[in-house]
């Protein structure tokens, strides 16, 4: 199955958010571009985020960002074996 236009929205947001505390999130605003603003909408639809605007990651969305990151890093040739 290819990533949609929709999915990869979704995958450059999500790996906006830190990892590395639960007390930090990420606010979408109102001025924000559509579809940025439409994949927020879409993760807290998906239960990976706790705002329609944001908010903080879930268990889910913390496990989908660390397999996001970890596939980024790979593709980018950050991560050598």
């Amino acid at each position: 199955m290819p990533y949609t236009p929709d999915i990869v929205d979704e995958m450059n947001l999500l790996v906006k958010f830190p990892m590395h505390s639960n007390m930090e999130g990420i606010k979408v605003h109102s001025d924000a571009s559509p579809t940025v603003i439409s994949a927020a909408q879409r993760l807290y639809a998906k239960g990976l985020v706790t705002e329609e605007d944001g908010g903080y990651l879930t268990y889910s969305g913390h496990q989908v960002v660390e397999n996001a990151k970890n596939a980024l890093r790979i593709l980018t040739g950050a991560a050598k074996e």
